[in-house]
């Protein structure tokens, strides 16, 4: 009986062993491509895990001379001082209103733009359109917002400009706050709709030819083309992008808000990661920043799991 456990045991260690030297040659075979993704990995271990060290000071009173180690513990109280707060609804409010519009409003814009440029035949206009359509991405939100600033303002603004010739009176846009989201969400289309079908392009062009050729010879128009072959094809990717979206709940970006941010919109424009740039840094309340910003990236977690778990239901597949 201990000679067939001993045996056992050993043969247990030979399976891990080959597994081990299988998995060696592998990466041995694969060197060049591990390498390329070693950049990428350098660089999510130095931004984006090392600094996760830094929100023990969300449990503290964290004094700048004192460091980490000398600063007091204080535990939640960071956090408690957060979910009562008399603006923290305010500010969720307002987060979840701004990505519901990126969700339900800019998220469809790529796939439906990427379906029409698949049908384009000229390949010269269709190369000419993605050029034009790339171009806004690569400018900063500085210059989106200021070359919206100059078309909307009330003195000398082109759009208002126009609403006074035909008769109707100028409006405000940059200081109502009845237009801040409209603003808002036209901007992010504006700048980064033409860059996001770059990916459902991809796809697309992986869909297997003959299948729309048997769709001809079945009778098949091109739309019918499009919403039982190209979309269920690229439904995968759809998907994952959507999961990756829904992570980013609480995460809208700084300097795109920021800078449309005013005394007159601040009550429907006021997000957590304003709130967390006038805390952290104007106010210097960095413990308590901190605290806010733990919030939102374990919201982010829960909702990334979440979103995975509800497309695994429905058998699709998800990023992990």
């Amino acid at each position: 009986m201990e000679t067939t456990t001993l045996t056992a045991k050993e043969e247990a260690k030979q399976v891990k062993k080959m597994k081990r030297s299988e998995t060696w040659r592998r990466v041995k075979r694969n060197k060049m491509i591990y390498l390329m993704i070693l950049p990428g990995l350098i660089y999510f271990l130095i931004y984006k895990y090392l600094p996760m060290y830094g929100l023990i000071i969300s449990f503290q009173d964290y004094k700048p001379y004192l460091g980490i180690f000398g600063s007091e513990w204080v535990g939640l109280e960071h956090f408690n001082r957060l979910f009562t707060s008399s603006e923290f609804w305010m500010i969720f409010k307002n987060t979840l209103v701004l990505f519901g519009l990126q969700i339900f409003i800019y998220f469809p814009i790529p796939i439906i733009i990427s379906l029409m440029l698949n049908e384009v035949r000229h390949s010269f206009f269709k190369r000419g359109v993605q050029t034009l359509i790339y171009i806004p991405h690569f400018m900063s939100w500085v210059v989106i917002v200021s070359i919206s600033y100059v078309m909307l303002t009330l003195d000398g603004g082109i759009v208002n400009a126009i609403l006074e010739t035909l008769g109707f009176q100028k409006v405000n846009f940059l200081l109502n706050d009845d237009w801040f989201r409209p603003m808002y969400i036209l901007q992010v289309i504006w700048r980064e709709a033409g860059w996001g079908t770059i990916i459902f392009l991809a796809a697309i062009t992986a869909v297997d030819p003959q299948l729309y050729e048997a769709a001809r010879m079945d009778g098949a128009n091109r739309f019918r083309q499009m919403w039982h072959i190209t979309l269920p094809a690229i439904r995968n990717v759809i998907i994952v992008l959507l999961i990756l979206k829904i992570g980013d709940v609480l995460e809208l970006g700084f300097e795109h808000v920021y800078l449309l941010l005013n005394s007159s919109n601040r009550n429907v424009a006021e997000i957590f990661d304003t709130y967390v740039y006038v805390a952290g840094l104007q106010q210097g309340q960095f413990s308590y920043s901190t605290a806010v910003g733990f919030f939102k990236g374990a919201v982010g977690l829960v909702m990334v799991v979440f979103a995975n778990w509800l497309a695994k239901r429905f058998n699709e597949e998800g990023i992990y």
